[in-house]
């Protein structure tokens, strides 16, 4: 470890100290920021996800957050952080909300910080869609490339249904079918062959009927799953619902739209 290296570990380790001192911590995996420690973090860390919320959060949505923040405590260039914002007595953290427009009717917030490593600019934008922990996970992986996995995904074929549904050139979209196919094909494992082929699948599928495929099918297992159903369908179904998450474009605001 060189010295910079050292000196940027014990400035970040005291910061989260302190903060932890000051603020305690709200979920387990999260540091607590306020207006002093808050630009010194987001630029100390490749990617950091950071929740607004009210100073004191509890609730499902929290939850769902912390479920993100466990699962990312274990990656070194990921920072998981919360914002606490008062609107009563000194209004703490105030002026952090009003930077990226985020009111109390909005609470909770995440906002996804990547750090360009040539230019050191930091990206910002932010998550508008449901807050469910997939779908925050999702969004993690496509603004940073972090994988955080979800029941039934797959890294490698999550990132090739990226390439497919991140381009409107149908031959592109052709190519990368063929090669998902071509992988799945080789996958020696059959519980991990079949999840590959759901993959295959839902990109045949897209081609065939297009985008609104993933809206048909996600009500259809939605369906399914209000029925009665044995936990075997149930697992098999909740895990082919992670997979067409990874199709879906997870709804946000970049730093222009803030």
């Amino acid at each position: 470890m060189s010295m910079k290296t050292h000196a940027m570990f014990w400035a970040c380790a005291i910061v989260i100290l302190g903060a932890r001192d000051a603020l305690g911590i709200n979920c387990p995996g999260c540091t607590p920021l306020d207006t002093l420690t808050f630009d010194k973090m987001i630029n100390s860390f490749r990617v950091s996800i950071v929740k607004f919320d009210v100073a004191y959060p509890y609730g499902d949505k929290h939850d769902e957050f912390a479920k993100v923040a466990v699962e990312g405590a274990p990656i070194p260039e990921l920072f998981v952080g919360e914002v606490g914002i008062k609107d009563y007595g000194d209004k703490d953290n105030e002026e952090l909300g009003k930077r990226y427009n985020i009111v109390k009717d909005d609470y909770p917030v995440m906002m996804i910080f990547v750090k360009n490593d040539k230019s050191g600019e930091v990206e910002a934008s932010k998550f508008a869609g449901d807050f469910k922990s997939a779908n925050l996970k999702n969004f993690l992986r496509q603004k940073s490339g972090i994988y955080l996995p979800l029941p039934g995904c797959l890294e490698e074929f999550d990132n090739l249904a990226d390439q497919f549904m991140s381009t409107e050139d149908l031959s592109t979209k052709q190519q990368t079918y063929k090669n998902a196919d071509a992988k799945a094909q080789r996958i020696s494992d059959e519980k991990q062959q079949k999840r590959a082929e759901t993959y295959v699948k839902y990109m045949k599928k897209i081609l065939s009927d297009g985008d609104e495929f993933l809206s048909k099918e996600s009500a259809r297992i939605k369906k399914l799953l209000s029925g009665k159903i044995t936990d075997t369908k149930m697992k098999e179904l909740e895990e082919k619902t992670n997979v067409l998450r990874s199709f879906a474009r997870e709804q946000s605001k970049t730093k222009d739209e803030l």
